[in-house]
């Protein structure tokens, strides 16, 4: 993934765990579990754990639907 970041122009900033325990981020969280955190809540669509659509766009499709419906219940938490 490096290789492929770096050949694409990209900087990578991707740590190994190893390396995310021996020195703390400065604020004193670990940046990875925002990314699991989203995961988790996309991993409630259970239609996307198994990958049932033969186009990719369908599959797509559904991942933005399920990230709309994220966002929507997470402002309306906000909005009150």
């Amino acid at each position: 993934v490096r290789t492929e970041a770096t050949r694409r122009g990209y900087t990578a900033h991707i740590r190994r765990r190893d390396a995310e325990r021996a020195a703390p981020h400065p604020d004193g969280k670990a940046r990875r579990g925002v990314v699991e955190r989203a995961h988790s809540w996309l991993n409630r669509s259970r239609r996307l754990l198994g990958r049932w659509e033969k186009k990719t766009a369908n599959y797509v499709a559904f991942v933005h639907l399920a990230c709309a419906q994220l966002l929507f219940s997470k402002s309306i938490r906000v909005s009150g």
